[in-house]
């Protein structure tokens, strides 16, 4: 398979950069997330998120994509400051996650106008913050696609189209990427390489992941540490298997650091577990060549957008 060429730009928090100058980049994290459905552990402390950020650049981070998206606490003007202060560039997302995460006036306010907030968030700013974000969030069902699905990812799809930004799309339990693509690059014509399916180190099925790289879409192996997800001990076996049928340049890593309690600076892994850890280890799989590259040349062409 043919490499897509790193060019045009990488909208961050502070602005659009030149691809290459993401560094090594932890391509699926949060700084800040609020949900329904995890009460009381929300990422809300700004001090944390710096100190945190901070912690990912002291064993060489460069930059972290937020794939927090609309209505979940994204504290989006917080953004910047805390980019500028850690040297660390932080890419944001527009989007909206499975419809449990929000309440139903909200969704019932979207209708309607869904790609048209998402072209907005990317082009224009999130609310009054002038923040733009840089890539649109989505997420699939468990082994399927509901209806709010397919309505955001459709929504999705049209403001890719308007704007040129990549789909990131979180997989239940890293489930479904077959039906995602179906979906994303079958019905609604997005270009594979501009889709990102996430978790699927969640779903260990070497099958599915090799036919979800033949695409053409990138692949994110994140949230490692989790004990209770076949995640750290079978990421190599998914990693090599996919790197050795070719598809090296297809593979992404990040931290998904979802709660408080995860962060390294509350006594969990968090960001720089990513470099501390995971990468060492592939790195005695398959090589620091390879896991290099998937941590810089892989993430520059993934978020790049080539237009305005």
């Amino acid at each position: 398979m043919v490499a897509v060429s790193a060019v045009g730009f990488v909208r961050t928090v502070l602005g659009d950069v030149a691809p290459g100058e993401l560094g090594v980049c932890d391509a699926h994290d949060h700084l800040f997330l609020r949900s329904p459905q995890l009460p009381g552990q929300e990422l809300e402390d700004a001090s944390a998120a710096r100190a945190e950020l901070a912690a990912f650049r002291s064993v060489g981070g460069g930059s972290v994509v937020q794939w927090t998206p609309y209505g979940m606490g994204r504290r989006v003007a917080d953004l910047p400051s805390l980019s500028r202060g850690a040297g660390v560039h932080v890419v944001c997302a527009t989007g909206l996650h499975q419809a449990a995460h929000y309440g139903r006036e909200l969704l019932a306010g979207l209708r309607g106008r869904l790609a048209e907030v998402f072209v907005a968030e990317l082009t224009e700013g999130v609310g009054p913050s002038g923040v733009r974000a840089g890539v649109i969030k989505v997420a699939g069902g468990f082994h399927g696609l509901d209806a709010h699905a397919r309505w955001t990812m459709t929504a999705a799809a049209e403001a890719h189209r308007a704007t040129g930004a990549p789909i990131a799309v979180h997989l239940e339990m890293g489930t479904g990427a077959l039906d995602v693509l179906d979906l994303l690059c079958g019905e609604l014509g997005v270009e594979p390489h501009r889709v990102i399916l996430g978790h699927l180190n969640r779903a260990p099925d070497l099958v599915v992941q090799r036919q979800a790289a033949e695409t053409g879409a990138y692949l994110a192996f994140d949230g490692p540490s989790r004990a209770h997800h076949a995640t750290d001990w079978r990421m190599p076996d998914g990693v090599r298997a996919l790197a050795e049928a070719g598809f090296g340049d297809r593979l992404l890593l990040g931290g998904d650091t979802v709660v408080a309690g995860a962060r390294s600076v509350d006594g969990g892994p968090g960001m720089p577990y990513l470099l501390r850890r995971v990468a060492p280890r592939l790195a005695l799989e398959l090589g620091e060549e390879l896991v290099g590259r998937v941590l810089r040349e892989n993430p520059a062409r993934a978020f790049a957008v080539d237009r305005h």
